[in-house]
């Protein structure tokens, strides 16, 4: 049975990832780019305080969370929009990792005070918001709004002085810059990987002038 959607363009739609997550069911997995084992060195980098509060957007059907969790940052509230998917995720969850939340939600428009968040991290998410009809070099209105929003609705999230937005995804600097500049913040770039580089956008929000 395919899960793969019949254009690129259905992985910006809700409806393909309800289906998707219905059709594979609750034992499935999936992570796009790279694994928690692939770049948990970096995140110890970024995030030496594993008793940050973390924000996973668009969490998924990915293991990223579970060993995170594992390797001690356990302060983790995971969201997605695909109410199949978070049904599934609080059933598998709930006894190994209690302290972990998942809750529906749109990361466009996030149902959390200002400053509560130490780190909100996306692998891959704005990537699947981009995956629409149209040129990499000039997206739809639509699609630049959506990614404009996510960023925003981040930042207003991450607590001042401290807080990080941490996006990994292929999308190279000239595409993803226009979304991740914004006033107040100092934005960090690195590749990772040899033969196919993906990229590393750290994003930090200073103190309130």
């Amino acid at each position: 049975m395919s899960v793969l959607p019949n254009s690129n363009s259905e992985y910006a739609t809700r409806e393909y990832w309800e289906d998707r997550y219905r059709k594979e069911g609750p034992a499935a997995t999936y992570d796009w780019f790279k694994t928690y084992a692939d770049i948990s060195e970096i995140i110890h980098q970024i995030i030496p305080d594993r008793a940050s509060r973390i924000l996973m957007l668009g969490c998924g059907n990915s293991t990223l969370s579970e060993e995170m969790y594992d390797d001690g940052y356990e302060n983790i509230v995971n969201i997605d929009y695909s109410s199949v998917l978070i049904e599934n995720m609080k059933h598998i969850h709930e006894e190994a990792r209690p302290k972990m939340t998942w809750l529906e939600m749109d990361i466009r428009a996030l149902q959390f005070e200002d400053d509560s968040f130490d780190v909100v991290l996306d692998k891959g998410t704005m990537d699947a918001l981009l995956a629409v009809k149209g040129s990499l070099w000039d997206p739809p209105a639509e699609a630049v709004e959506n990614c404009t929003k996510e960023v925003l609705e981040a930042l207003r999230v991450l607590r001042p002085g401290k807080g990080i937005f941490f996006y990994l995804t292929f999308g190279q600097p000239h595409f993803r810059k226009r979304y991740l500049t914004h006033p107040n913040t100092t934005l960090e770039v690195s590749t990772l990987g040899t033969s196919f580089h993906y990229y590393l956008y750290v994003l930090r929000k200073h103190d309130r002038q």
